[in-house]
């Protein structure tokens, strides 16, 4: 599934990855069986490549990571969220175009 700039953000690896990290994260809240979300996931994969080494990009699929998605109440999917400093910097739900994401991460990086 991930490319080589793409994580796999799980429970276990979610304090290390995100919180912890350096500089900002988008973490994509995803599961196999929603449709908007294999709509955007070739958008996340293209940012992970296009912002590699300003912007770590993860995926976190919310049915075998329950925990985390709840508690960052996550509700529907795909939602993407943008950490930085450890803390939810923004929240996009929903499919948008790639344009729309890089604005929003243009903004916090």
């Amino acid at each position: 599934m991930p490319g080589e700039n793409l994580l796999e953000i799980t429970d276990d690896n979610f304090e290390a990855e995100v919180l912890q990290s350096d500089i900002p994260v988008l973490v994509d809240f995803w599961a196999t069986w929603c449709a908007p979300c294999r709509m955007v996931s070739p958008i996340i994969e293209e940012l992970a490549d296009e912002y590699a080494g300003k912007l770590k990009v993860g995926k976190l699929n919310v049915d075998d990571n329950g925990d985390t998605a709840v508690k960052y109440n996550i509700q529907s999917i795909p939602t993407i969220v943008i950490f930085k400093d450890g803390k939810e910097a923004q929240r996009i739900m929903g499919a948008r175009p790639k344009q729309a994401f890089k604005q929003e991460i243009d903004a916090i990086i």
